[in-house]
């Protein structure tokens, strides 16, 4: 009964979008890497919801929780405030400018070697940390609710390779055979299922508690812990509440604002106005994520008290703890909607980066629109194909999602400074832009993977030699050894910047860049926009305030 509901839920999403986009003319750029340029509000904000929210956040951020207690709630409430900057001040620009791929602006601004450089290391980030990551913490969930192993006689790790497979293969079929509005149009279907499904857990984990009662629940979880309901996360919490004042700001910029297989979504806004209106409506839902990817988290903690084996257990744990069988089949369709929506969204986006920004632009740039499309398709299945193999291969990799954002910073920072340093200057020549762009990556790849191993160690090593023993006393040493990697990120995005501005200063540009806008659709903005994204920030502040 349980894998008939899925089943059935899974297809009535396909077929609804592919009735939904069968008129959408994929031969052209347009059609297939932004949809014909269509989406209206709902769509953009559905998409965008479920391309950000998959099993390595809502998994890993409820682990964080259990672990750590409400602070972790930054990584929801913090991109309410980047989307509110992305929707008032960085989409009017992208859409005068007719942009398909943010490194179009860095063609524009800088010149074609820069837009190549910046292309490529998406698409690294890409095929060897998010899509893979997504893929195998997918297949973890999926394999543990229906028990994958005992159902066909495998073993943990054939489990795991069998859901991987199937989950790359049926993203592929929506991402490089469907476009992006197959891909917004699934997205759109699958968040309403999620919000209902998502909500079901903690509202059935607060009535386990509260015998039935809900409320009951509640006030049981927060009296008897007090101390994991604080909003300002503490020196050994993931994040401490100074890094929002960092990096973590720079994190939610460059993710809500920069990142192609985001802002992809509201560049195929069928105009400004309806843009706007859904990255504010996203914004707006993105607050009240807590009560999904935190919130439950937190009732593991009371529930099987604080005794896991490993944080990240807890939200499988409590689904199967709490929800009623016969609404697993449903549960998992969902969970397998958000999976297959961030692998599909990234791969939609990577097929994009490589036909405009390298197929075009340095293989064949005479060929039209269809060849362009054709093409980028067929990178889309060789990606597909790579993230496949390299997913189970990642099972060591520790905490998913703490993994997943220090990893990321290898290229969101390098890429962020570059485009701010873009915007803001006029005379900054393309030199300083590539040399921004590998100096950005060197420099954090050595920061995190040789310093830091080698201060924390040192500490350790001092600290055993103290006769220091204490486990609360180590984390708190570790902690402050070396800084936070949102500190480092703050840091080398500053550094970045100052290094570019510099090259500016020696060698400028003979010419000041003018920004070209060819206003591809109408960009007169929704006439509420700044109300709406002010009151967005007032509650963002309201909720720190009242968990302070």
């Amino acid at each position: 009964m349980q894998l008939l509901a899925f089943a059935g839920f899974t297809l009535l999403v396909a077929l609804i979008s592919y009735f939904k986009t069968r008129k959408t003319k994929e031969s052209t750029s347009d059609g297939y890497f932004l949809g014909g340029r269509s989406l209206t509000a709902g769509v953009i904000a559905g998409s965008l919801l479920l391309t950000n929210l998959s099993t390595e956040q809502i998994v890993g951020l409820n682990g964080s929780a259990y672990e750590s207690g409400l602070s972790v709630m930054v990584w929801e409430t913090l991109a309410a405030v980047a989307m509110v900057f992305t929707a008032i001040f960085l989409l009017p620009k992208y859409l005068k400018e007719g942009l398909t791929t943010i490194p179009q602006f860095l063609a524009n601004r800088f010149d074609v070697a820069t837009k190549t450089l910046t292309s490529a290391l998406f698409l690294t980030g890409y095929v060897v940390v998010l899509l893979p990551v997504i893929l195998y913490s997918g297949s973890v969930a999926i394999s543990g609710m229906f028990d994958i192993p005992a159902l066909l006689d495998v073993t943990q790790t054939e489990s795991i390779w069998i859901c991987v497979w199937g989950i790359g293969i049926i993203g592929s079929v929506y991402a490089v055979f469907g476009g992006l509005k197959a891909v917004a149009v699934s997205d759109s279907i699958n968040a309403i299922g999620l919000l209902v499904g998502g909500l079901l857990i903690p509202i059935f984990g607060l009535m386990y508690i509260g015998d039935g009662n809900m409320l009951e629940g509640l006030h049981t979880l927060t009296a008897e812990h007090p101390e994991k309901f604080k909003s300002m996360g503490g020196p050994t919490d993931p994040v401490p509440f100074y890094t929002i004042f960092t990096g973590m700001m720079l994190v939610q910029l460059f993710y809500w604002g920069t990142n192609q297989q985001i802002i992809q979504r509201a560049l195929a806004a069928v105009n400004l106005k309806e843009g706007q209106k859904g990255l504010l409506l996203a914004s707006f839902i993105k607050i009240l994520g807590p009560i999904i990817v935190v919130l439950p988290g937190l009732i593991a903690y009371h529930v099987f008290a604080g005794g896991l084996e490993t944080a990240d257990s807890a939200y499988p744990m409590i689904v199967k703890k709490v929800l009623p069988p016969s609404l697993v089949g449903f549960f998992a369709a969902v969970l397998f909607g958000a999976i297959l929506s961030s692998f599909n969204s990234v791969l939609n986006s990577s097929v994009t980066l490589f036909g405009i920004d390298i197929y075009k632009e340095h293989i064949n740039k005479s060929a039209p629109e269809s060849t362009v499309v054709k093409y980028g398709k067929t990178f889309g299945v060789f990606l597909a194909i790579a993230a496949m193999f390299i997913a189970p291969l990642i099972e060591k990799a520790g905490s998913l999602f703490d993994y997943l954002q220090e990893i990321n910073g290898i290229y969101s920072i390098p890429i962020l400074s570059i485009i701010v340093i873009g915007y803001l200057t006029k005379r900054v020549p393309a030199i300083a832009a590539k040399i921004g762009l590998l100096s950005g990556c060197l420099l954090y790849i050595v920061s995190q993977f040789f310093l830091q191993p080698y201060f924390v160690e040192t500490a350790l090593d001092n600290a055993a030699a103290s006769g220091i023993t204490d486990l609360a006393e180590l984390k708190l040493i570790e902690a402050q050894a070396y800084p936070h990697f949102l500190d480092i990120m703050a840091i080398l995005f500053v550094t970045n910047l100052l290094i570019m501005w510099l090259i500016g200063k020696i060698i400028p540009s003979s010419t000041p860049y003018i920004a070209t806008y060819t206003e591809q659709v109408d960009i007169t903005p929704w006439r509420y926009v700044k109300q709406a994204g002010i009151a967005i920030c007032i509650v963002v502040i309201g909720i720190y305030v009242y968990f302070a």
